[in-house]
């Protein structure tokens, strides 16, 4: 079988578990040395006794691979410029990185605490540019480079996530934003939308998401077995992909899916400035006809 990173070195947020884990290993099955970031935390982001990302690599190594454990907080500068200087120091650069360490918090608008709003916001898009700012430094100068970042379906309006669906809505605009500014440098960024069994979704009350999921503990095997992310995210980080960029792709089950950027739907003209009473008479015939609730 074809490695199609032989060579390449790798980092990856939130890789002790989950969807993270299962990235890891796959990077490494496909020749890449990977630095396995996971802070060991719970759901919630409380702090546990081990981090599991010690764990990881372990059983990389175990398998033939190169891997190194970092457990630094990816949401501060300090833990996103360690993270890329580790692996540089182990493994002489950085070409991949990937972006998937995130928490839930889950509360409606309306008793939503700002703690608990910081606290989401803080991991994953304050999480994505701590990583991605020291990451593209070095990938700039090197004239390569691959990130692919975790966004999620939540951003379409998943309700009583507040937090997260901005967070991972934010994580798209700077995922396109930074795709634009560095593709001359021959550094590509990508987003995902992924569908799994993990810890997160165990949390989300029945009923909430479309469909039945099993449990994080009995999805080996089935279509939502966390192994079924990390294809797309191989060749996303492969030499072959270096035309692929700014875009968000979805991978979920034996699916995946190209997500079409925001577009005009429809357009109204006046030939002045609005005329507020007009405009109250035409809105329901015109920008106002065929309106679709979030897709969630």
């Amino acid at each position: 079988m074809t490695r199609h990173l032989e060579g390449k070195v790798a980092a990856v947020t939130g890789g002790g578990r989950g969807i993270g884990r299962e990235v890891c290993r796959a990077l490494a099955a496909q020749g890449a040395a990977v630095v396995v970031n996971d802070l060991g935390v719970s759901v919630a982001g409380q702090k546990e006794t081990v981090s599991p990302a010690d764990d990881v690599a372990k059983e990389i190594k175990a398998a033939g691979g190169n891997a190194a454990a970092n457990h630094l907080d990816i949401s501060t500068p300090e833990g996103g410029e360690g993270l890329v200087d580790q692996a540089i120091k182990e493994f002489g650069k950085l070409d991949i990185l990937v972006n998937v360490a995130g928490i839930l918090r889950d509360r409606m608008i309306f008793n939503m605490t700002i703690e608990e709003w910081d606290a989401v916001v803080r991991v994953h898009l304050r999480g994505h540019f701590c990583t991605m700012r020291p990451a593209s430094a070095h990938m700039r100068e090197r004239k390569f480079g691959r990130i692919i970042n975790f966004s999620s379906n939540s951003a379409l309006g998943a309700p009583g996530q507040p937090n997260y669906a901005a967070a991972k809505a934010g994580i798209l605009g700077l995922t396109y934003s930074a795709a634009n500014g560095l593709q001359k440098y021959g550094i590509t960024v990508n987003a995902i939308m992924p569908g799994a069994a993990t810890r997160m979704t165990d949390t989300i009350p029945e009923g909430r998401l479309p469909g039945t999921r099993p449990a994080s503990e009995e999805a080996t095997g089935t279509p939502m077995d966390p192994a079924n992310v990390p294809p797309i995210i191989i060749y996303l980080a492969s030499d072959e992909a270096a035309a692929v960029n700014g875009q968000c792709f979805g991978a979920s089950g034996y699916r995946l899916t190209r997500f079409s950027h925001i577009e005009p739907e429809r357009i109204l003209y006046s030939n002045g400035p609005w005329d507020i009473d007009h405009l109250f008479k035409i809105f329901k015939s015109t920008l106002g006809t065929g309106m679709q609730p979030p897709r969630m």
